[in-house]
This record gives C-alpha cells, structure tokens and sequence, in this order.
C-alpha cells in the first residue's frame, strides 16, 4: 500500500553554502562578497557554461540571499511569459538562460539592463545574468550582448566525478537519504550526469521511497524505474 504524500520539504533550497564549487571558488568568493555587502558594486556580472555547470543553481541560490535580506528582486528567463517592466522596488535583476530569450524576451532584458544602470530613481542596481556561451558568442541583439559582456564575466566548470559523487551524498543527508556506493554508481553510470537532472532524480527517488516506506536501495531505484 502506498502512502500518499504532500510536496513538503522534498526539495532543498539553492544556496550558495550548498554550491559545490570545485574549480569554480572565484565565482563563488565574488558572489558571496556581492550579496554581502550592504553598499553594493553596480557592475553587471555574467556567468557562463554548460550544462550543468551550476548557473541557474547560482543564480537562485542569490536570489534566495537576497530574499533573506529583505532585497526584491526581478528574475527574467526563457519561459517567463508575463515579465513586465523594471520595477523601482527591485535592488538587483537576475537573469537567466539569456542565449534563449527570444525577440520579445531579449526586448525585455535590455529594458531591465538600461534601467538598473540608469534607474529613474535611486542608485544603479546590480544585474547577474548567466548563460551557455560567452558574451561575444552569443546569438543576441547587438546592444544587449555588448553590455552582458561589459563587466565581471566568470566561466563555470562542471564538477568532476569525485565532486558529482559528493553533491550526490551531500544532498541526499540534506533529505535524510542514505545513499549506497552501488546506487550512485547506478544512477551516475545510467543517467545524465548534470546536476540539475542528477538532483531532479534525486526528487523522485525521495518521493517513491516516501509513498513506499522503504529505505533508498538499488532494488528500490529499479522499483521506481520500472514504475514509471
């Protein structure tokens, strides 16, 4: 029989103290010096990688810094769909998947880029935009590539196997999961090895072994494949 279960503390919140950095310790060092500084540095900061590499995870993980603070936010990505104009309350602009926008979306990017240097009222507010190329590579109107690449830019690197295996085992004690050497080299042997999957997985796993009462096992993780 199973037991039916609520979307409650399944999840773990992105943040920068749960960021893996491995090779990517600067990015983090500015990040963290940017959200904790009370008199912050307009300068826009691009981040940029493949898939996998951590960028939407940083980008919430600020996001969820500054929420904490009590600092409003705007957050434009390529499935926002109703994303209005700048927002005076708004202390910083976040932006993510921005080689995805389309016409509309990048109309919109260079609106809130313009206004956050140049508010109508009260001093610039800081933009973080995060996408899968460089600047200079990117597939975007012409004024808002060049002010992307107009301040701090940082490349992110996908974690090694060592560090895939310990964002595995450090996420899984963050739900109260144990998590095998013969599971993890399961799901990093059979599955797709970015983290965002490796944590969405991670999701499911959880669930399953809720609805079931049963402890996280190779046999349950076949179980759940199976299942679906």
């Amino acid at each position: 029989m199973k037991q039916l279960i609520l979307d409650i503390g399944l999840g773990v919140e992105s943040t920068l103290n749960s960021f893996a950095p491995g090779e990517n310790e600067a990015v983090l060092a500015h990040l963290r010096l940017w959200v904790g500084s009370p008199t912050r540095s307009p300068v826009p900061t691009y981040l940029w990688g493949g898939s996998g590499s951590g960028k939407t995870h940083l980008l919430k993980a600020v996001r969820h810094a500054l929420t904490d603070r009590g600092v409003r936010v705007g957050w434009l990505d390529a499935t926002a769909s109703d994303a209005g104009e700048f927002d005076d309350s708004w202390g910083a602009v976040l932006m993510d998947d921005v080689d995805r926008l389309d016409s509309t979306g990048q109309q919109v990017a260079f609106n809130w880029f313009v206004n956050a240097l140049s508010p109508s009222s009260g001093e610039a507010r800081w933009v973080l935009a995060c996408g899968a190329m460089p600047p200079a590579d990117l597939a975007l109107r012409d004024d808002l590539r060049s002010r992307l690449g107009w301040g701090h830019v940082f490349q992110l690197h996908p974690p090694s196997e060592s560090e895939r295996r310990a964002v595995l085992r450090k996420a899984a004690d963050a739900r109260g999961i144990f998590l095998a050497d013969e599971v993890i080299d399961y799901i990093l042997g059979r599955f797709p090895r970015d983290l965002g999957s490796l944590m969405a997985l991670l999701d499911r796993l959880d669930r399953f072994a809720l609805q079931n009462k049963r402890n996280v096992t190779l046999p349950l993780l076949r179980a759940m494949l199976e299942s679906e």
